[in-house]
Formats: C-alpha cells, sequence, structure tokens
C-alpha cells in the first residue's frame, strides 16, 4: 500500500514539474542586426530605437531618459511606433501631465471650499446668527431713541415746552 502511495506521489511531482516548466524565450535579436529591416521589425523588439536619418536600429540609450542628438535627433526618432517621434511623444505627454495636474488642483480646491461652506455654517446657524444681528440692531435702535427722547425733554424744558405729564393734551400756558 505505502509503494502505491510513492508511486502516485512520484507521478504527481512529475506532472507538476512539467506543468510549471517553461521553455526559456528565444534570445531577442540584436537591434544593431534589425538595421538592415524596416522601422516596424526594429520596434519589435521594445529595447531598439529606430532613427530615420540613416535608417538605422540602435539600443535604446537606457542610461539618459531622452536619446542624445548625437544619437539621432528626436525629430527622426522613433520609440514604441514608427508613425510617432519623440516630439510629438514628448509633447503628448506634457499636455496630458499637466491637464491631470489642473485637473486635480481643480477638484482639491472644489473640495476644500464645499468643506468649508458645509463647516462654516449650516442653514439653522445662519437664521440664528441674522435673528442675533437683527435683535442687536433693534435694541440699538432703541437705545438710541431714548436718548434722543431724553435730549428733546432736556431742550422742552430749557424753553418751557415741557408737558404736563398728568395731562399730555392740555394745552400751553403762556406765562
Amino acid at each position: 500500500m505505502a509503494v502505491r502511495w510513492l508511486l502516485w506521489l512520484q507521478g504527481l511531482a512529475l506532472v507538476w514539474g512539467q506543468f510549471i516548466a517553461t521553455t526559456p524565450p528565444a534570445p531577442a535579436r540584436a537591434c544593431s542586426e534589425l538595421s538592415r529591416s524596416s522601422c516596424e521589425e526594429c520596434l519589435q523588439n521594445v529595447s531598439c530605437l529606430w532613427c530615420y536619418t540613416n535608417k538605422t536600429c540602435v539600443d535604446y540609450p537606457v542610461r539618459s531618459v531622452l536619446p542624445p542628438a548625437s544619437l539621432c535627433s528626436l525629430s527622426r526618432a522613433r520609440w514604441g511606433s514608427c508613425w510617432m517621434n519623440f516630439e510629438a511623444l514628448i509633447i503628448a505627454v506634457a499636455v496630458v501631465a499637466g491637464l491631470l495636474l489642473v485637473s486635480a488642483a481643480a477638484c482639491c480646491s472644489y473640495c476644500c471650499y464645499c468643506r468649508r461652506c458645509a463647516k462654516s455654517s449650516s442653514p439653522d446657524e445662519d437664521e440664528e446668527r441674522l435673528a442675533r444681528k437683527r435683535e442687536e440692531r433693534r435694541l440699538q435702535a432703541l437705545q438710541r431713541k431714548r436718548e434722543r427722547r431724553v435730549k428733546h425733554d432736556e431742550i422742552r424744558k430749557k424753553y418751557g415746552l415741557l408737558q404736563d405729564s398728568d395731562n399730555p393734551y392740555s394745552r400751553f400756558e403762556n406765562e
């Protein structure tokens, strides 16, 4: 019985090993070998750069982000696709990055504005604040009215025009 299990496990390991094993990829052709071909064949290898000036396929200079002008001018260099040069690629990437930054900044400022508005006051708080201000203005107006009445009464008293408080409807008497 144990021998059967061992044989079964050994067979399972063999099948699993064949399932997991992968064949190594075919070695990629060197870019310099593709110089005698077309742009499309050159750019099938991701590490290659096609230069239309001298119709050569060269290794992409990975140490620098952009290929140096001594290798090929940006307007004549192709990488990734034959129909787009490096100048157009740089401009397109810059425009997309700029739009993303501007839209992110606009979204952030809008969110901050909305959060500030929501946090600063709610409709009930606004109504309470307005009612408090209205009441303060009314009290100030009443205070000014009392002060004016006191001043006017003093002037009337000075000139003898103060009416009798018992009978406010009595006529003034000439003395």
